[in-house]
């Protein structure tokens, strides 16, 4: 069972985040990431270098944060802004704490940043993951860190 219903968390002075629509080869989860590929979006792999979109919740089939997108849909991919947060998604067994750096995995999923990866977000809320499935955890962009010390 989901800990949020949304991925993107607000804040509520904005209605909604600026985001791209493009067609995507494999199923994708929302609140991983996404990069850009061609005039398409592919899930982000480990410790993505370029530019990251986060995908949203299907709420145009009424569908929930554990329901993918089927793959060769069109998909939302939300622009991380500065001012924003973002229910991104953790795999279990990932123990985030407040400020936690936070980069990508090969399924797209976001994990803690190690020495010389890039950082992509940084963790709003403490969660220790051992729900036995992937959970959505608050987060908003990271700007001017590009390498975990």
């Amino acid at each position: 069972m989901p800990r949020y219903n949304k991925v993107y968390a607000g804040p509520v002075t904005q209605v909604s985040p600026q985001v791209q629509e493009r067609v995507c080869a494999a199923a994708i989860l929302p609140g991983t990431a996404l990069i850009e590929s061609g005039a398409n979006f592919a899930q982000a792999g480990a410790n993505a270098l370029t530019k990251v979109y986060i995908a949203q919740d299907n709420y145009l089939a009424l569908k929930g944060v554990d329901d993918a997108w089927p793959a060769n849909d069109r998909i939302i991919g939300m622009e991380m802004l500065d001012e924003q947060f973002f229910n991104v998604r953790v795999p279990t067994g990932v123990n985030v704490a407040r400020g936690s750096q936070l980069t990508t995995n090969s399924a797209g999923k976001f994990v803690l940043a190690t020495t010389g990866q890039r950082v992509i977000a940084i963790a709003e809320e403490a969660y220790n993951n051992t729900s036995g499935a992937d959970q959505l955890v608050r987060a908003r962009v990271a700007r001017n860190q590009l390498a975990a010390a």
